[in-house]
């Protein structure tokens, strides 16, 4: 027999590896060939896979299956979305010529586009408010919990155990106390940015809460995929708040505070409240398999303003591409003004071209970044990437401390995109986000003025400032620049 194990081992056996591993690598590359878009990328992993052995089938297997959408699909499969807003029609064509001009009647097929991209219909009669300090976001949000009579959907992605925190916990279960519905969601990971968490506050007060996909990845390991970035108030399915606050003290910007952060919210009147109500109860029964129907979530919604306004949910699911396509249309359309605030600027290739011929058609690209991040690495790639839009002709600012978390987009001085995504591919392809599109002048031109302002206060960078960084740090950036995929 241990001849025959030997012989076996010595003789045929390199011949099965050979074999096997030669089905192996050609499976493999069948997969990057069928599934790769970028024929660049498919000949880098087709290289690798051929020039290293074993190595190479690993390496594809861990970071070139695109796993995240397969999975995001896998568990939402068989679930369907509430439909809130029934007796909500869609924008009458003479609305939005109404609010678009003459100066702006170019913006017509972006409307058109977008209509095509979502399920969510573009509503009249609505009105966004800024909120543009932590303060007056809270202060607003607190009193619409406060006022709530029938029901309150909350989710957020942070919602830390601090003094902000426990604020909301006695708010919302003072609501409760009142008889009104209360439902709490938290994405898992970002319930663990405090310790202990928030979770014992909201058990101890009998607060109905549940966490977004659950996982047992470390809590400091904040870079995971499948989070649900959103952050959404709905009270009564009349009044919305959205934005990209999270819930935790540096938002009040108090201080001796050590780690401030200033940002931009919005409370949501009119029935486009609906779309946030959608997307809250969608996620809802994705997490506890409740279904929230009814008045007392989607009630009628009267008109409340001008606003012309369309909620776009996100996500590596069904949604997935649904802001980034959005961006492109936006920019496509563009004829006079772009306005970007971001606090991360990692576009992928589309993006940063699509940018590029904006600003050589002549439309003024105005960038607006802080000029210190939270997130070091994220800064250095994304400074790695700047010469790529610098030397179209795009402008770009840096913003003194603190830190600006705002998400704000302006073209031409009517349509705004506001909501949750950051402008990387973290919140573009791997995290579920939810934004808001507005077709509104005043509104425009208050976010313009913000813009503005935020310009004023920082400084313009310019290429020969990026070109000139000494060698090591243009080495440590471009190395950055290679965790792209998952930043």
């Amino acid at each position: 027999m241990a001849e025959l194990l030997s012989w076996f081992f010595s003789t045929i056996w390199p011949w099965v590896f050979v074999v096997l591993h030669g089905l192996v690598v050609i499976l493999a590359s069948s997969h990057v060939v069928l599934t790769k878009r970028d024929s660049r990328a498919a000949i880098g992993w087709v290289g690798i896979i051929w020039l290293t052995p074993i190595i190479g089938t690993a390496l594809y297997i861990t970071f070139g299956v695109n796993r995240i959408q397969r999975k995001a699909r896998y568990l939402r499969a068989g679930q369907t979305l509430t439909d809130g807003s029934p007796q909500q029609r869609a924008a009458e064509e003479d609305a939005l010529y109404r609010v678009l001009g003459d100066e702006a009647v170019h913006l017509a097929p972006l409307a058109q586009y977008v209509s095509r991209l979502m399920h969510l219909p573009l509503l009249d009669g609505n009105r966004l408010t800024p909120l543009t300090t932590g303060r007056q976001a809270y202060d607003e949000m607190l009193a619409a919990i406060a006022s709530a009579k029938q029901s309150i959907g909350f989710m957020t992605y942070i919602f830390d155990n601090d003094a902000a925190g426990r604020q909301f916990v006695d708010a919302l279960a003072a609501a409760q106390d009142r008889g009104v519905t209360v439902r709490v969601l938290i994405d898992d990971v970002g319930a663990r940015y405090t310790f202990p968490s928030i979770k014992g506050q909201l058990r101890s007060r009998n607060i109905h809460f549940d966490t977004f996909l659950p996982t047992l990845i470390p809590g400091r390991l904040h870079y995971s995929n499948l989070r649900n970035h959103r952050k959404i108030l709905v009270v009564d399915g009349r009044i919305g708040f959205t934005g990209g606050m999270n819930i935790r003290r540096g938002h009040l910007c108090e201080a001796g505070e050590r780690f401030p952060i200033n940002d931009l919210h919005f409370r949501v009147e009119g029935p486009v409240v609906s779309h946030l109500a959608e997307v809250f109860a969608f996620d809802w029964d994705f997490a506890t398999a409740e279904r929230l129907e009814g008045e007392a979530w989607f009630p009628r919604l009267a008109p409340a303003g001008e606003s012309l306004c369309r909620g776009i949910p996100d996500g590596p699911d069904f949604d997935i591409d649904k802001i980034v396509l959005t961006i492109l249309g936006a920019i496509g359309c563009a004829r006079h003004t772009i306005d970007i605030v971001t606090p991360y600027f990692l576009p992928e290739q589309p993006l940063i071209t699509a940018l590029g011929v904006a600003a050589m058609r002549g439309v003024a690209v105005n960038i607006v970044l802080p000029e210190k991040s939270n997130l070091r690495l994220v800064q250095w790639a994304s400074t790695a990437q700047l010469w790529q839009v610098l030397q179209r002709g795009c402008r770009v600012w840096l913003t003194p401390p603190p830190f600006d978390h705002s998400k704000i987009m302006v073209v031409d001085g009517v349509w705004s995109f506001v909501g949750s995504a950051n402008w990387d591919p973290r919140s573009l392809r791997l995290n579920f986000e939810f934004n808001v599109e507005c077709y509104d002048r005043d509104l425009a031109g208050e976010l313009a003025a913000l813009v503005q302002a935020k310009r004023s206060a920082g400084r313009e960078i310019t290429l020969a400032e990026v070109d000139s960084r000494p060698l090591a740090i243009r080495l440590r950036d471009g190395i950055a620049r290679l965790a792209l995929p998952y930043l």
